[in-house]
């Protein structure tokens, strides 16, 4: 079925009636996010992707766990806060970021409660990309710009629209909603390739754990200037800290993001840190994106959606790192 993009802002307003709608929406002239959708301008799909993720839908920034009093009677309260929300215009490479964080959080061993109430309440509506940006790399990471499979629907581009492809019961509710405003015909445009290749293979990710040691990593280290931009603009990072916010007798007890760049983040109550030097740090992360998850999961937790690559300030690119090991090790495609 397709949706002509004349009945695109109907198709939102029916939508809108469900939860409040997330859609890429430019900040300003560097930056864009997902945000509300106004109730009545189409939202900027041409974006190729948002400067910030779409992850604080799901695991926000700061986040409240439990509420406390310790004067009087104590009690416990748990916050519960779990809208219903649309992502809408989600990209592939996003879309496999939300998939990645399902997997940390709504494991088979531990399920996160908070994220689990923010997940059951969301929707995504995922957007195939129409080009590439000059960062973008999920072709490398074994994703396609024309894919995204575990959205709930996925709305691929035409000349006139885009056809509608429902992937689950949340997605056929949504194509449900749509029917009087869909109709057939359509053909999806061709998938474009990536502008940025990387050399990444499934022998890589078992040689960079086994070359823990190489000093490849005294290499790579040195421009890392330890700020943690590259985790925070990252979909698939999930670090956090707890803390809590006291009042005199009661409280709020909340978590919010942390980055495994940052000196202190292992750092342990006695002064010890196993993890004393930007080399460490940077191998911890690029091992994590690149082999340990997928030793634990399945799969890369790199997505390539090239953010980390365009927004270091000290241009340091993952991509990079991946060639020069392959062509290293002798692990190349």
């Amino acid at each position: 079925m397709q949706l002509k993009r004349e009945n695109l802002i109907p198709a939102l307003r029916l939508l809108a009636a469900q939860g409040e709608i997330l859609v890429p929406t430019a900040v300003d002239e560097k930056v864009s996010k997902f945000a509300p959708w106004d109730g009545s301008s189409a939202p900027d799909l041409a974006l190729v992707n948002t400067t910030l993720p779409p992850k604080d839908t799901l695991f926000p920034h700061q986040e409240g766990m439990y509420r406390y009093k310790t004067a009087g009677e104590p009690s416990l309260e748990e916050i519960v806060e779990a809208p219903a929300r649309i992502l809408f215009g989600v990209r592939p490479c996003d879309a496999r970021s939300i998939d990645c964080m399902d997997k940390v959080f709504l494991g088979d061993k531990y399920e996160d409660a908070f994220y689990a109430r923010r997940r059951a309440n969301v929707t995504v509506i995922a957007h195939t990309c129409a080009q590439t940006g000059p960062t973008c790399f999920c072709d490398s990471m074994g994703l396609s710009p024309a894919e995204a499979p575990s959205a709930d629907l996925l709305l691929s581009d035409t000349e006139t629209g885009w056809l509608v492809t429902a992937q689950t019961e949340k997605g056929e509710a949504v194509a449900a909603l749509w029917k009087d405003l869909t109709a057939e015909g359509g053909e999806a445009a061709p998938a474009p390739a990536c502008t940025l290749k990387t050399n990444m293979s499934d022998a890589l990710a078992g040689t960079l754990v086994s070359r823990f040691e190489d000093p490849i990593w005294d290499e790579v280290c040195h421009a890392c200037l330890g700020c943690g931009t590259c985790t925070y603009l990252c979909p698939t990072c999930y670090c956090f800290d707890i803390n809590h916010e006291d009042h005199g007798g009661e409280g709020t007890q909340f978590r919010c993001w942390d980055s495994c760049m940052f000196s202190d983040y292992t750092r342990m109550a006695g002064g010890h840190n196993p993890r004393p030097s930007k080399k460490e740090r940077l191998r911890n992360r690029y091992l994590h994106k690149l082999a340990y998850f997928k030793e634990r999961y399945g799969q890369i937790l790199c997505v390539g959606c090239g953010r980390c690559v365009g927004h270091c300030p000290s241009h340091l690119d993952i991509t990079a790192f991946i060639d020069k090991a392959a062509e290293r090790f002798g692990e190349g495609k």
